[in-house]
């Protein structure tokens, strides 16, 4: 009996610790999304001709691209990866301290990320090799060291994370159960597994995987910064987009698993596991890995099997996990009488701008339009509706139920519709803009546009009209859910101390 009380006693604490761990990121994401929302802001405004007076070196618009990509990226990443932590933590049990421990590692690495944008870093979120070790005098060694350094402890923080959710979910669950694969023999699957059991495994080995990738990357890159010899720049970059094509993917799932797990609260639809969810995020994990060859049609260097990989991983990843979480999704709100709130409307629009991403960028993944548009705005076009209007609509999602949840407080409806319209209308409009860049040819990554690339200034224009509507909306958004989030910093004080 003793034993048993003090086990009940330890998941009471823990439980108390996650609400802690959850709220304070939850509040983090309130604070960073914005900032380095601006920061996009500037580049936008910068390509449309009205900031070239007042900042005149185009330096701080590479630099403010370096760390808005790197920046959101990570950030998007590490919110949504709480989402899922938080919709898994009913079912298994996580031990907070690796928590609070990772989430020291990543302040730490953020920290030294901004650092290195007053130092001028500028070589793009992509930091292609030997691209870093080679500034022209726009940046310093020293700036090269501190992204090297900010890269490996970011590393070690979520490879914390990853190892400490694969444990809890060990801990209960046999791999083959973790992943389902009891749904493909004949009678009753025994045990059930909650969907996101099943996205939250795949996404931990495929994430493990990825950032050991990431540490063979850093190593070769290590390699030059002490002994001045080359490697060979086509290896470090497959090393690069295959961590970092799947740790955007991820950071996608994440936002699924979460999904999965909290709109059947609004819907009063349970989403269950079945053979068609099994077969899919089965087939993920396999895919996941190899789908970022797209990214390398150009290196002409490369064998051309790895060209039909890419290809036909691009294409049969955007098969099973996003038809089966559309076709999910709309069940679960199709005839239903669903409580629609801010968290439970973002959620289901962000499904929507991933399928849609989706879309466009398995249209890049194909060879024949990818040698057409591959270098131009059309790619900031798919991954930013993606990420904006996917990931980051279900992350703010995410946040808003938080708040509803340990608060108890709602928001008004008039106010919802009004924080819906305005990021929805200004984020299609916005990335529309890029889509019509694209297809006309504007090249991407330029902060200064050429003559014959006019078209793009005046496209650059109109989205930020577009982006002072999303400005707009988020503003909203932060009142609204920052008037929750302050009684859920009472409520989760309160819920810690009666623990």
């Amino acid at each position: 009996m003793a034993e048993l009380a003090l086990g009940r006693q330890h998941a009471m604490a823990e439980s108390a610790g996650m609400r802690q761990f959850a709220w304070l990121w939850g509040g983090l994401f309130l604070v960073l999304f914005p900032l380095l929302g601006l920061l996009g802001v500037f580049m936008r405004m910068y390509q449309a001709g009205w900031l070239q007076e007042l900042v005149p070196d185009p330096q701080w618009f590479y630099a403010a691209m370096t760390l808005h990509g790197l920046g959101l990226v990570g950030l998007i990443y590490a919110a949504s990866f709480v989402a899922l932590l938080w919709a898994v933590s009913p079912h298994v049990q996580l031990q907070t301290r690796w928590l609070w421990i990772s989430t020291g590692l990543t302040a730490v690495g953020v920290v030294l990320l901004v650092v290195n944008f007053f130092n001028g870093f500028a070589p793009g979120w992509y930091f292609l090799y030997p691209l870093p070790f080679m500034p022209s005098g726009a940046w310093s060694g020293t700036a090269t060291d501190i992204f090297l350094a900010a890269v490996a402890v970011l590393g070690v923080a979520w490879v914390i994370w990853e190892l400490e959710l694969l444990r809890a979910i060990a801990a209960r669950y046999r791999l083959g159960v973790a992943l389902g694969w009891q749904y493909l023999r004949k009678g009753e699957p025994r045990p059930e597994i909650p969907p996101v059991v099943l996205v939250a495994t795949v996404c931990a080995i495929a994430g493990i995987v990825a950032l050991l990738a990431a540490v063979v990357m850093l190593v070769l890159m290590l390699v030059h910064r002490f002994s001045g010899s080359m490697v060979d720049p086509l290896v470090v970059k497959n090393l690069i987009f295959f961590f970092g094509h799947t740790l955007v993917n991820l950071a996608m799932y994440h936002g699924i698993g979460f999904l999965y797990s909290t709109l059947p609260k609004y819907s009063g639809q349970p989403w269950k596991t079945g053979i068609p969810l099994v077969v899919a995020w089965n087939l993920v994990l396999l895919l996941v890995l190899t789908a970022y060859f797209h990214h390398l049609y150009m290196d002409f260097a490369q064998p051309r099997w790895v060209n039909f990989v890419g290809q036909f991983a691009s294409y049969g990843i955007s098969i099973p996990a996003a038809v089966v979480t559309l076709l999910g999704t709309l069940s679960q709100v199709y005839r239903r009488p669903v409580r629609w709130t801010l968290a439970s409307s973002l959620m289901f629009w962000g499904t929507m701008g991933w399928a849609i991403g989706g879309v466009a960028a398995v249209l890049d993944s194909t060879v024949a339009f990818n040698f057409r548009f591959h270098n131009t705005l059309w790619v900031p076009a798919h991954f930013h509706t993606y990420l904006l209007a996917g990931i980051v609509f279900i992350t703010l999602g995410f946040v808003a139920h938080l708040a509803q949840e340990l608060s108890g407080k709602s928001e008004s409806a008039g106010m919802r519709r009004t924080i819906l319209a305005l990021l929805l209308i200004g984020g299609y409009g916005f990335v529309l803009m890029f889509y019509l860049s694209g297809a006309n040819g504007v090249p991407r990554r330029y902060a200064i546009y050429p003559p014959d690339a006019e078209l793009g200034v005046q496209l650059a224009r109109i989205a930020t009209f577009f982006v002072a509507l999303v400005v707009l909306g988020v503003l909203l958004y932060l009142v609204t859910v920052g008037k929750q989030w302050g009684a859920a910093l009472a409520g989760a004080q309160g819920s810690s101390a009666s623990d």
